[in-house]
């Protein structure tokens, strides 16, 4: 018993350094950028307030479990910003390593579950994980839409960009959000043409 709960301990203690990767994204008062612990939380909160526009039938219990550690991994490689300029095979393999020494950490049956649990996020394949990855797209969206674009014109999104790296994922689990979406950010370019 010992053994198990020092793992944990130490599992939860390492899952506190989330809280210090920093991510593009500004928190809404735009005084700091947010970090990767208050997205990982805030998600959370979007998912359960926002089932009801899941396009299929999920399980909220584990969309919000998948959402609370699908960024883990960014303890060991950081945050990739959706709109920066990213070799993917490479950070595909850096964060299947973090995966393996965060999860690790956890006595044998937790490790399992989560680590299956972080590869089906991964994966989006399952209808729990792609509504999961459709909050994962929406909350950053709005966010800088509340920001006056936020990062959007540091990173020099278009629109088309926004569609392309992000649209068809939050349509894909949550398609009224995608739509309520589209109109305030055809506004928001719009306003900068």
């Amino acid at each position: 018993m010992t053994d198990r709960l020092d793992r944990q301990l130490a599992f939860l203690t390492e899952a506190d350094k989330l809280k210090s990767v920093y991510r593009a994204t500004k928190v809404l008062d735009g005084h700091r950028k947010e970090d990767s612990g208050s997205h990982s939380w805030h998600i959370a909160l979007y998912a359960l307030i926002l089932q009801e526009h899941a396009n299929r039938d999920i399980n909220i219990d584990r969309v919000i479990r998948m959402l609370l550690i699908h960024d883990l991994v960014e303890i060991d490689v950081g945050d990739s910003p959706i709109h920066g300029d990213h070799d993917i095979a490479a950070m595909e393999a850096a964060e299947s390593a973090a995966a393996d020494r965060l999860f690790g950490m956890l006595p044998e049956d937790q490790s399992r579950d989560l680590r299956a649990l972080w590869e089906e996020f991964e994966a989006a394949e399952s209808d729990d994980a792609v509504f999961a990855k459709s909050i994962d797209r929406v909350q950053p969206v709005i966010g800088n839409l509340e920001t006056d674009g936020g990062t959007w014109p540091e990173y020099n999104v278009t629109r088309e960009q926004l569609e392309d790296r992000v649209g068809w994922k939050v349509a894909k689990g949550a398609p009224a959000i995608w739509d309520h979406l589209k109109a305030r950010i055809a506004t928001w370019f719009a306003a900068r043409s």
